[in-house]
């Protein structure tokens, strides 16, 4: 005995089945068997209602709050328009800025050595007291 009433066929074009337990896809309203349910798998074209994720911005790795129904690609293109931050001389900033002072030297570092003596600035090998000729203090210095 047939019951034609019962079930409904899978949307999708290359599968519809006739399916007894329908489900019916929250984003696009249409219904589909247990093996095209999900938004990737069918290809929905609404599932971006539905989508909970927060897109970040490519260029300033900032979040882009998206509202419900708006496209997350238009939303994050108007941020790089308008909002975003990105800086591409930022990108270019220089780790090595600190110049020894020793006369003749062209090392850099990345982070200041300061001499407790005379408070020049100086690079990790001329940062002793006697390997840079120090006239800051009047105490006796040591190779010690």
């Amino acid at each position: 005995m047939e019951l034609p009433g019962l079930g409904q066929r899978c949307a999708e074009r290359s599968c519809r089945r006739l399916d007894f337990l329908p489900l019916k896809c929250d984003a696009c309203e249409e219904v589909f068997c247990k093996d095209h349910i999900r938004y990737d798998v069918h290809r929905c074209s609404s599932a971006y209602k539905k989508n909970v994720q927060v897109p970040v911005c490519p260029l300033c790795n900032a979040p882009v709050p998206v509202q419900k129904g708006e496209i997350p690609d238009m939303v994050v293109g108007a941020h790089m328009d308008k909002d975003c931050k990105y800086n591409p001389a930022q990108q270019r900033q220089r780790i090595f800025t600190n110049k020894c002072l020793k006369p003749g030297c062209k090392r850099k570092e990345m982070m200041k050595v300061v001499c407790e003596q005379c408070g020049g600035n100086f690079c990790i090998k001329h940062r002793h007291p006697l390997d840079h000729d120090c006239q800051g203090s009047s105490h006796p210095t040591s190779k010690a």
